[in-house]
């Protein structure tokens, strides 16, 4: 969960500025946690308090109504029947990573990771980001290789990860759906060496760059085990008290 936020505060001022070499600054003194970060909260707040996800989620948006939310979110939170809006942009797999780590089996993460979408991206492609996403986390983090990863995903979405980080990057442009997203910060992370070099390909990848950074950087602490301490602390210092007591209190429910 702090991957995907520290992804997200990373990538969040090159999501329309991108990175255009390697060697960028990581975190520039701007940066900042965005709807990513904050749904992501959203979602382990709910499983902490069995609270229905939709409900959730539709408070941390009211919460902070100014996060950089989509034009169909932002209107999904002033409407009364929590309807969904058969979305299937990539808002579902930036907050599901809780999901990933909550739950003890494939079955039951991929079951509770349509659940986090279903109130908003109801449409299949939404949901799968979701799921591949989660799957991915669960695998990662009960000791999976990264190939075997890698075929898993495949199986079970049918995404196409046979593509190379650098053939993605030289033809890769901004987008915000599932499916030209979701592939490609997975790759992110099964070309990665550690930690910080995935959340740098998903930054360089360019595109939605904090979306994509929140995702790989999900899969990335489950995989490796460990995030810096350094960052660690940047996330810490960067949330606001509520949302880093939800943090923290979600880690203390992993332990």
């Amino acid at each position: 969960m702090l991957g995907a936020i520290i992804g997200d505060i990373a990538g969040s001022t090159y999501e329309f500025h991108n990175a255009r070499n390697p060697d960028f600054e990581l975190f520039p003194e701007e940066s900042f946690f965005t709807d990513d970060s904050i749904l992501t909260v959203a979602i382990a707040d709910a499983i902490l308090s069995k609270r229905p996800y939709g409900e959730c989620i539709r408070e941390y948006g009211l919460r902070y109504p100014d996060a950089g939310y989509g034009n169909k979110f932002r209107n999904w939170l002033m409407q009364d029947d929590y309807k969904p809006y058969y979305s299937f942009g990539n808002g579902s797999a930036m907050r599901v990573s809780p999901a990933g780590w909550a739950f003890n089996t494939l079955e039951m993460v991929m079951a509770e990771a349509e659940k986090t979408a279903f109130p908003t991206h109801n449409h299949p492609e939404g949901i799968k980001g979701a799921q591949a996403v989660a799957a991915a986390i669960f695998l990662a983090r009960t000791g999976s290789s990264k190939e075997d990863i890698k075929k898993s995903i495949e199986i079970h979405t049918g995404y196409d990860l046979s593509r190379s980080f650098d053939e993605i990057r030289l033809k890769y442009r901004y987008n915000e759906i599932c499916q030209q997203t979701v592939p490609e910060s997975i790759t992110c992370f099964l070309e990665s060496l550690d930690f910080e070099d995935a959340l740098r390909k998903a930054i360089w990848l360019g595109g939605d760059s904090d979306t994509i950074a929140c995702i790989a950087g999900s899969i990335a602490e489950a995989f490796y085990g460990e995030i810096p301490s350094t960052m660690v602390q940047l996330a810490e210092n960067t949330l606001d008290d509520n949302l880093l007591s939800v943090v923290k209190e979600f880690y203390r429910f992993l332990a």
